[in-house]
């Protein structure tokens, strides 16, 4: 069989699905992709005039929008027609963690996933190429193509075909279209050469052959998660040694540079923090744990969860630190928080640690002044669940949202760094302290500040990673 291919229909306008279908139609102009979402008011963000409201925030993204939309990049509701014009299907729906039932807490939860397979059952045409572009368990597309290759749906009458890929992305939230443009490997999984072939002429316009590398779905499919435990496993590690360095007088970012040095290591994410947040890492290690107590591989599965045990305690270990640090009581002392999400250049706050650590402190008694460049107070209030009931303000009763960094350290006694967004890190730290409660305390635990100059400017300072 051999595919030309002129219509691409993407199920789900995400973080996956935006970004990735955005730089698929900026460098196959031919080519017509829609990008499709059941949900209203996220398509309409993606489609409002004003680039500066689109639902995701990436630097770049809203220059290839601009450049694309409307043009071969187009954003909708209407799933059914959309699927049914396509000759190939990304499916890029949410992979949340099951909340309930076998694997509650572990396992990936498929209901979107199989949903999709269903809509594409029932209204794509004959010889489609479907695509697992969501993060999924090993083995998710024998369910897919079980579904696809089902008769007893309406309209199928065994005269469709479909191709099963798995084309699991990469990216990294802040530097995703970097990461799109420029990959480190394209990975497409499959067992028939055509339909794969057909995908990697896609990637090839922009991508270079020798980075696409090709393998059965199943290694695929693995593939994605065990990358991400990977680097969630060096993260933790680095994180580990920052509190060693802490009791010992070394500096992490020193005994970072020194062993990243080795060839057989190398730097990348060994910058320590108070722990991964994101949608993938945590969520792809508790899948990872989950297959590996399935297949009775206890062992393997209690070294990942340790992944994720010390991750927990970084954080943790963060906030009673500050505590410490302020007396050993907050209660009603004022704290400004600066920086939400989970890590600078996006606006995504899931898992970030920030939510942990400034539940901690509301939970000590304090009242924290937040702020960050691109989260709403709107996302603060749903991922703190403290919205004052009646109360429409920026303040609520344990925290207050704020427009600038400056706002925070009104009356603050202390000024917790959180994210590494580029603008905390050239604070004028004389103002911040005669803004500030005296004695006042300046808690980074991004290593970004200019320390010399905040202790100069009478604050005391406490930097994560460093004696």
């Amino acid at each position: 069989m051999n595919f030309s291919i002129k219509n691409i229909c993407c199920i789900g306008a995400g973080y996956v699905g935006g970004p990735s279908m955005s730089v698929i139609a900026l460098n196959n102009p031919s080519i017509k992709v829609n990008v499709v979402d059941l949900n209203i008011k996220r398509i309409d963000e993606w489609n409002d005039n004003n680039l500066d409201k689109l639902p995701i925030y990436e630097p770049g993204l809203k220059e290839i929008i601009k450049l694309c939309r409307n043009k071969n990049l187009f954003f909708k509701t209407s799933v059914e027609e959309s699927i049914a014009e396509a000759d190939m299907i990304f499916i890029c729906v949410n992979t949340p963690t099951k909340i309930k039932g076998i694997g509650a807490g572990q396992a990936s939860d498929l209901i979107w996933v199989e949903a999709s397979a269903r809509q594409i059952a029932k209204h794509a045409r004959s010889n489609v190429i479907v695509i697992e572009k969501s993060t999924i368990p090993v083995k998710t597309a024998l369910t897919i193509k079980t579904i696809l290759n089902c008769s007893d749906t309406e309209s199928n009458l065994n005269e469709k075909r479909f191709y099963v890929l798995s084309n699991p992305e990469f990216l990294s939230e802040g530097t995703a279209i970097n990461d799109l443009k420029n990959p480190d490997r394209i990975l497409i999984g499959g067992d028939d050469e055509k339909s794969i072939e057909a995908l990697e002429d896609i990637y090839k316009t922009w991508v270079p052959k020798k980075k696409i590398i090709r393998t059965n779905l199943w290694s695929s499919e693995l593939s994605k998660l065990t990358a991400n435990a990977f680097l969630a496993q060096r993260v933790s590690s680095i994180n580990s040694i920052s509190a060693l360095c802490e009791s010992t007088g070394a500096n992490v970012d020193e005994v970072a540079k020194a062993i990243g040095s080795d060839s057989r290591i190398n730097p990348k994410f060994l910058k320590t923090g108070p722990g991964f947040g994101g949608s993938c890492f945590k969520k792809d290690i508790l899948n990872l744990v989950y297959l590996c107590n399935f297949y009775g591989l206890q062992e393997v599965a209690l070294y990942w969860q340790n992944v994720l045990d010390l991750n927990y305690w970084q954080t943790k270990r963060i906030s009673k630190i500050i505590v410490n640090k302020l007396f050993g009581t907050i209660t009603e002392k004022k704290i400004g928080i600066l920086g939400f999400s989970f890590k600078a250049d996006t606006n995504d706050t899931r898992e970030s640690p920030s939510i942990t650590i400034c539940q901690d402190l509301i939970e000590e008694g304090a009242i924290l002044k937040i702020y960050d460049p691109k989260v709403s107070i709107y996302q603060i209030e749903s991922d703190l669940k403290l919205k004052e009931k009646g109360n429409n303000s920026s303040k609520t009763n344990s925290w207050e949202f704020h427009q600038n960094l400056y706002d925070t350290a009104h009356e603050s006694d202390a000024i917790i760094v959180l994210t590494e967004w580029e603008e905390f890190s050239n604070i004028d730290w004389v103002r911040i302290s005669s803004l500030m409660r005296k004695p006042s305390w300046v808690f980074d635990t991004r290593r970004i500040i200019d320390r010399d100059k905040a202790m100069e400017s009478g604050l005391k300072t406490w930097i994560i990673g460093q004696g």
